[in-house]
C-alpha cells in the first residue's frame, strides 16, 4: 500500500504520521514519532531479539506480513494483568499481552519471572509496549526477596535492576544474557559456539562503584523571579530541586542522597556537595552533570610495597581535569577525571588474571612473546600483563590516553622499551606493529561499547596473530566464553571470549 496519502491518529507514539498536501503541521503530528527501526546491535535491537523469541518467528513473520506490528492493542496509560514469562537481556521483564488481544509483549521493570503484575502502558513501539510497574500481584517467592534490596530508592532509580535476587541469580541470569549475546550477534553456526562458562564474580557487590554522575536542572524561570522578588526562601531546598539519577521510565531526575553501589568514600561526598548545591543553586544557569571518582590521594614513596588500607588514604575528586589514581593489584594508574576507566576496581585483579591465563594456558610449553592491546585505554592491561611477555604495544585514539599510559608505564618503573603506546585509529593497528611475529603475539580487544568494525576484523585476519582475547574472525576457533560481573545489582555483564588460531 502506498502510505504516502496516508494520514492515522492513534495514542501510541510509535505511528508513522504522514502529513497530507497542507504545509502546516499540527503540534500533535509533530509529537508523533516515525517508525524508526533499532540501530544493530544496540539496546533496542538486543530487545527487539528478545521479543521475537518470546513471541515466536511465525508469530513475528505473519504481523510483519500484514503489517499490524505497530498497531497496539493497549491504549495510554491503559491499564493491565500480565504474568511474566521471561526477563530481557536489559533486565526488563517480558509478558504475553492477555489472551483477549493480539500477540504483543508487555515490557515493565523490576518484575521477575513467574509473577503476576499489574502495569500501566506508558508508550507502544514494534510488537510491545512500555509499562510502569505499578503492583507485584503474585511474587515469585523462589527468586524475589525484597529485604535483600539495600537502596531506599530502588524501584524507582533506573541505576539498578535486581536488588531483590540473590547474587547467584544475578550471576545465573548474566550468564544467560551472554548466551543470548552469541546466539544473536554473533552470527556463528551453534555448533561452534562453546558452552557458556559461569560468570565471574564481583569480591564487592555493593560499595564498589568508583564514579558516579548526579546530575541537576537549573533554577526554572518561572521560579527563579520568585525567588528574585524574595517570594520564596534562598536556603532551604526547593522542592523542585532534584539532584540524582533519571528515574525509571521517565526523563526526570530522582533525589538521591546516598547510592549503596558507590564507594563509601563517593557517599561520604555526596551530602557536602549536594548542601554547596543548595546553597547555591540560583547561581545555575544550566543544568550540570556532577562528577564523582574515587582516587587514592597520593601515590606512595614506594611503589614496590603494597600499602595497607589504612595508610592508603582515598578521596573524593570532582574536577574533570584532575588526576584520579587508581591500584589494581600492585599496579598504579594515573588518568584524568574525565577519561575512561573499568568503574569496579574489586574486579579487575579477577578479570586481568583471566586474560592472563587464557593467553597462557598451562596445557601449553610455551605462548606468545608480544602483546598488541586495541583500546588500551590508560593500559589497564599492557601494564598488567607486561611482566608475562617480551613486548608490548598499546594502541589508543585518544592521544590524552596515550599520553597517561606511557606516564604509567614509568610510574611503574617497567624497563623501557618494553611498553610502547601509539596513538592511532585501532582500524590501522596492524600497520603499527608489523615487525611483530604473528605466531608469537596475542591480541587484547577491549573496545568501545559499539564494538569493532569490519576492517579491523579484515585486519586481524590478516594478520593472523596466534591468540585473541574477546574478538573474532573467519581463522579463528572459539575456545571459551564467560561472563564478567563488572556492575552487581545490575542488568550489565561483560563477557570475555577466547580464541585460537586454526
Amino acid at each position: 500500500m502506498d502510505e504516502s496519502n496516508v494520514t492515522k491518529e492513534d495514542t501510541n507514539d510509535s505511528v508513522l504520521v504522514v502529513p497530507g498536501p497542507s504545509k502546516k503541521v499540527s503540534k500533535s503530528a509533530k509529537r508523533k514519532q516515525k517508525r524508526v527501526l533499532p540501530e544493530p546491535y544496540s539496546s533496542e535491537d538486543v530487545l527487539w531479539r528478545d521479543i521475537i523469541a518470546l513471541l515466536g518467528d511465525d508469530t513475528v513473520a505473519h504481523a510483519l506480513q500484514h503489517g499490524t506490528e505497530w498497531d497496539s492493542p493497549f491504549d495510554f496509560r491503559e491499564e493491565v494483568e500480565v504474568e511474566v514469562s521471561t526477563l530481557s537481556s536489559n533486565g526488563d521483564a517480558m509478558a504475553h499481552s492477555p489472551a483477549s488481544s493480539p500477540p504483543w509483549v508487555i515490557v515493565a521493570p523490576f518484575a521477575l519471572p513467574g509473577e503476576r503484575i499489574r502495569v500501566r502502558v506508558y508508550r507502544s513501539s514494534r510488537l510491545h509496549s512500555f509499562a510502569d510497574l505499578l503492583e507485584v500481584i503474585s511474587p515469585n517467592p523462589g527468586l524475589r526477596d525484597d529485604s535483600r534490596a539495600k537502596c531506599r530508592y530502588f524501584g524507582q532509580c533506573s541505576g539498578c535492576q535486581y536488588q531483590m535476587l540473590s547474587y547467584d541469580a544475578q550471576l545465573g541470569i548474566k550468564r544467560n544474557v551472554v548466551i543470548k549475546a552469541y546466539q544473536n550477534f554473533s552470527n556463528l553456526p551453534k555448533e561452534t559456539i562453546p558452552d557458556v562458562l559461569p560468570t565471574i564474580a564481583s569480591p564487592l557487590q555493593y560499595g564498589y562503584r568508583t564514579k558516579i554522575t548526579p546530575h541537576f536542572e537549573a533554577p526554572p524561570k518561572r521560579v527563579r523571579k520568585e525567588a528574585e522578588s524574595g517570594a520564596v526562601s534562598s536556603t532551604e531546598k526547593p522542592s523542585w530541586l532534584k539532584i540524582g539519577f533519571n528515574e525509571i521510565g521517565k526523563r526526570t531526575v530522582l533525589d538521591i542522597e546516598e547510592c549503596p553501589i558507590a564507594t563509601p568514600v563517593l557517599n561520604a561526598a555526596l551530602g557536602p556537595i549536594r548542601e554547596d548545591i543548595i546553597k547555591n543553586i540560583w547561581g545555575y544557569k544550566k543544568g550540570v552533570s556532577l562528577l564523582l571518582r574515587d582516587s587514592i590521594e597520593h601515590l606512595p614513596s614506594d611503589i614496590s610495597s603494597i600499602p595497607s588500607p589504612e595508610d592508603e588514604k582515598h578521596i573524593c575528586v570532582t574536577n574533570h581535569k584532575a588526576t584520579v589514581r587508581e591500584r589494581v593489584d600492585s599496579t598504579y594508574f594515573e588518568f584524568p577525571g574525565h577519561s575512561f576507566f573499568q568503574n569496579n576496581n574489586s574486579v579487575l585483579v579477577p578479570l586481568t588474571s583471566y586474560v592472563k591465563d587464557a593467553i597462557f594456558p598451562s596445557s601449553k610449553s610455551s605462548g606468545p612473546t608480544h602483546l598488541v592491546d586495541a583500546y588500551c585505554g590508560s593500559g589497564l592491561f599492557s601494564l598488567m600483563l607486561a611482566p608475562h611477555f617480551d613486548t608490548v604495544a598499546g594502541i589508543e585514539l585518544s592521544a590524552e590516553s596515550i599520553k597517561s599510559a606511557t606516564a604509567n608505564a614509568i610510574i611503574n618503573r617497567l624497563p623501557e622499551g618494553k611498553c610502547s603506546f601509539l596513538a592511532g585509529d585501532a582500524a590501522n593497528i596492524f600497520s603499527t606493529v608489523s615487525h611483530f611475529p604473528p605466531d608469537k603475539t596475542a591480541l587484547i580487544i577491549d573496545p568501545p561499547r559499539k564494538g569493532s568494525d569490519e576492517p579491523f576484523i579484515e585486519q586481524l585476519v590478516r594478520f593472523a596473530c596466534s591468540t585473541v582475547v574477546y574478538g573474532g574472525g573467519r581463522k579463528y576457533v572459539l575456545e571459551s566464553l564467560r561472563g564478567f560481573d563488572l556492575f552487581p545489582q545490575t542488568a550489565h555483564v561483560e563477557s570475555v571470549a577466547v580464541l585460537r588460531l586454526v
